[in-house]
């Protein structure tokens, strides 16, 4: 793809034209309740000094990404779906599927290091405070986003020197690596690269953080007061919930076995992972979580009760 004025055509969805107002206002809706929740978690750490702990950074950073996820897709197929105009030009394109790129990686790595951490506070108590110190936080957070940068950036560089031989249709509503794969030159291992990156980089982290949590719910079961399970539970729960709905839209779609008719059930998967998660994961642990709420009410002005002070997580 040496000329840079090329533009792609965006299949959406096959509906109706009636019906594309209606798709656009949901989508409009998503989006805007996404990043008002998503604000509202980094708002609330960032003032909470009793949010101030690496749980929390991470679920912080895990907002930053949701806002960078849904933003980078939203928009523009809202923007298609008002305009009856589905092209997309080749800088559009690429640019939007290197920020996609890199949100996802980012949030891949960034999930199992929250498994990560609650494997070290309930499994090493002792040693947690040593372990998930400030400065490991940290780098860890940098080396994340690094790794989402270089992985994001060296994507891009192979897929805008392919060339296309099929046509320009991408059977997605964003530019996505998976759909150009199918309208690119055959070129030897170019399939077999996108298995193995989201292999190593989807995967490979959630096979590592399932490992973490069966090793937390052997040590959970071993606690002999019911309260203290119950509490070492509450710690983990939202974060297995936010797992399970990300990797199981992002498997089904992209470790899926390959269909006759696939863009009805990629597309039903992306918008899961994509749109829908990231608007959701912010509500969940703000409803399950009682330090969320607790802050929450404190930032809205609300009276905090004696029984909302009291903590529910397990801390080392």
């Amino acid at each position: 793809m040496e000329n840079h004025t090329y533009t792609f055509f965006i299949l959406t969805f096959s509906t109706h034209e009636e019906n594309k107002p209606f798709l656009s206002f949901f989508f409009i809706l998503i989006y805007l309740i996404g990043v008002f929740a998503n604000s509202i978690t980094v708002i609330v750490v960032y003032r909470d000094p009793h949010l101030h702990t690496p749980m929390y950074l991470f679920l912080c950073n895990l907002s930053i990404v949701d806002v960078c996820y849904i933003t980078s897709t939203v928009p523009k197929l809202v923007h298609m779906l008002l305009s009856g105009d589905y092209t997309i030009s080749f800088s559009q394109c690429f640019t939007q599927m290197y920020f996609y790129s890199h949100v996802a990686t980012t949030e891949d790595l960034l999930l199992f290091v929250m498994a990560y951490d609650r494997y070290v506070a309930i499994c090493k108590p002792l040693h947690y405070h040593y372990m998930m110190s400030k400065k490991n936080c940290i780098t860890f957070l940098v080396i994340i986003w690094v790794i989402g940068f270089l992985n994001s950036l060296s994507g891009i560089l192979i897929a805008s020197k392919v060339t296309l031989c099929y046509s320009n249709r991408v059977a997605q509503f964003y530019c996505d690596f998976k759909a150009f794969t199918q309208i690119f030159c055959p070129i030897v291992g170019l399939q077999h690269l996108t298995l193995m990156e989201a292999i190593v980089f989807g995967l490979a982290p959630f096979l590592c953080s399932i490992i973490s949590y069966a090793k937390v719910v052997i040590v959970i079961l071993r606690i002999k007061s019911i309260d203290g399970r119950k509490k070492a539970f509450s710690t983990c729960s939202s974060h297995l919930i936010v797992l399970t709905m990300f990797y199981g839209s992002w498997t089904s779609e992209y470790l899926a076995p390959p269909l006759k008719d696939p863009q009805v059930f990629e597309t039903t998967f992306s918008i899961l992972y994509l749109i829908i998660t990231p608007m959701i994961n912010p509500i969940i642990y703000s409803v399950r979580n009682e330090d969320v709420k607790r802050a929450i009410l404190k930032l809205l002005g609300c009276k905090v009760t004696a029984t909302q002070r009291q903590s529910v997580r397990v801390e080392g």
